[in-house]
């Protein structure tokens, strides 16, 4: 058994209420243990807390109840041993392609010719060789997005944690993109955590499917992924990929049904 780099233990969250407003349960206590290697998807209908949890897990939020506990010790703010990308594209608009990798390896005070080894290492891995002097401005949603994850993985995070990040991409860039960070994750073997609400996204990508309730959010299931790798995009019609997505279109029907 691979050791387990990320234990969630009895983690809930409570977001306080103003003016007058009742406080809000996002999550109901949350345990989870995710091994070293391991690419687990989160998947619930909307507003069921699974974006808090990633953000509790990277330190970005705190938990109101229990405690993320990693290798190094519980979470207690964000740590270089977790990379993180969002849905949006958050990268800085004054800074080229090359400066936006590089960022996190200055911060670390890595010398030039070292950053600039990493940075061309994962220019190439992501497939923007010839864009290193852009800035966001000039590139597509697909585009900075793959600058996204190179930043994050150029600081080589145990943990890489992605929220939603290719929600605002139209469906072929999409389909691209999972492809693409496939493609990375069976060579490197990160251990992930990917939020979506997307049912084929989370099959196609994911070696476990968590799915999560209507808030207040709890773990409602959580379903091994048993495809083979390389997974290419045809497999996606594949009979037991299709039966997995009809068991998981069904756990979530059931929770949308509530939050509505």
């Amino acid at each position: 058994m691979e050791p387990r780099v990320i234990e969630i233990e009895g983690v809930a969250r409570t977001f306080p209420g103003g003016r007058g407003r009742s406080p809000t349960r996002a999550l109901e206590p949350v345990n989870l243990s995710v091994a070293e290697k391991d690419f687990v998807t989160i998947l619930g209908p909307s507003g069921c807390g699974k974006s808090t949890l990633l953000r509790i897990v990277a330190g970005l939020d705190e938990a109101t109840e229990g405690v993320v506990r990693l290798p190094s010790g519980p979470v207690s703010g964000p740590g270089p041993d977790r990379g993180m990308v969002f849905q949006s594209y958050t990268l800085f608009p004054w800074l080229t392609v090359a400066e936006n990798i590089a960022f996190g390896l200055r911060e670390k005070g890595l010398p030039r010719a070292e950053r600039a080894d990493i940075v061309a290492f994962y220019v190439d891995k992501v497939g923007l060789r010839g864009f290193e002097g852009h800035h966001p401005r000039q590139l597509s949603g697909g585009m900075q997005q793959r600058v996204a994850i190179a930043r994050a993985l150029a600081n080589d995070p145990a943990v890489l944690l992605l929220d939603e990040p290719f929600g605002a991409l139209d469906n072929q860039t999409r389909s691209l993109m999972q492809e693409l960070l496939l493609q990375i994750w069976e060579a490197d073997q990160k251990t992930v955590l990917f939020v979506t609400h997307d049912i084929e996204e989370a099959i196609f990508l994911g070696s476990r499917c968590v799915v999560m309730t209507a808030r207040p959010g709890r773990v409602k299931a959580d379903i091994p992924i048993p495809l083979p790798h390389p997974r290419l995009y045809k497999l996606k019609t594949a009979p037991e990929f299709m039966t997995l997505k009809e068991r998981l279109t069904e756990e979530i029907r059931e929770e949308a049904i509530k939050a509505a």
